[in-house]
């Protein structure tokens, strides 16, 4: 589960078993986590962040976008 990216109480992170999927990236806060495709940064899953916080991350990740896309690919060698 490598984590990709840290800021405030946020993680970014993949699971390793999810390859198969297109790219993506959770993220994780307290009891709260969210899945986002990183091509369009649409969420996928939410599991307890408010609406709010969701934009405010949506805006955080479309920042570290093009980061993140290199780590999948990094990752999962596709």
């Amino acid at each position: 589960m490598p984590t990709v990216l840290r800021w405030g109480p946020y993680r970014a992170f993949f699971y390793s078993n999810e390859s198969g999927e297109p790219a993506h990236v959770h993220v994780r806060a307290g009891n709260s986590e969210a899945k986002f495709w990183l091509h369009d940064l649409s969420i996928a899953v939410n599991a307890g962040f408010p609406a709010h916080e969701i934009g405010a991350i949506l805006r955080h990740l479309r920042a570290h976008r093009e980061l993140l896309e290199g780590k999948w690919h990094e990752h999962f060698g596709n």
